[in-house]
């Protein structure tokens, strides 16, 4: 014995409009994710490769070898700086990055910078009889 008439039928297809209407918010959300993580990837990596080319300098290698050390480590594209003051040497390492290599160019590219510095070992070295 029922009551009321008949019963309503569960609402048909309200699952699919709000998975409509939420998808987007979430790719959004991941793409954001994914760029937050590729810039701080890239910042790591400069640092990283700042402080290879600081170890480097520190030994007494050439400029140019301490470039190829830290873009050896660093991102694609890198730009690398090796200064020296006295008995200390800096190397700052630059770079411009994209999330997902690129495939998310509507997120934009970051920059990134990572410094490292180092004394020098070799100077005030006292040479050592044979």
């Amino acid at each position: 014995m029922s009551r009321g008439g008949p019963r309503p039928e569960p609402e048909r297809g309200s699952v699919t409009a709000e998975t409509a209407v939420v998808l987007p918010v979430l790719l959004l959300v991941l793409g954001m994710a994914t760029w937050a993580l590729a810039c701080l990837s890239g910042q790591l990596r400069c640092t990283d490769a700042a402080a290879v080319g600081a170890r480097a300098a520190a030994r007494g290698d050439s400029p140019s070898a301490v470039v190829v050390a830290a873009r050896s480590v660093a991102p694609p594209g890198a730009q690398v700086q090796v200064s020296q003051d006295g008995d200390r040497v800096r190397v700052v390492v630059s770079a411009s990055v994209r999330p997902a290599g690129g495939a998310l160019r509507g997120l934009g590219a970051m920059a990134v910078e990572g410094t490292a510095t180092a004394l020098r070992e070799d100077v005030g070295a006292v040479p050592t009889a044979p």
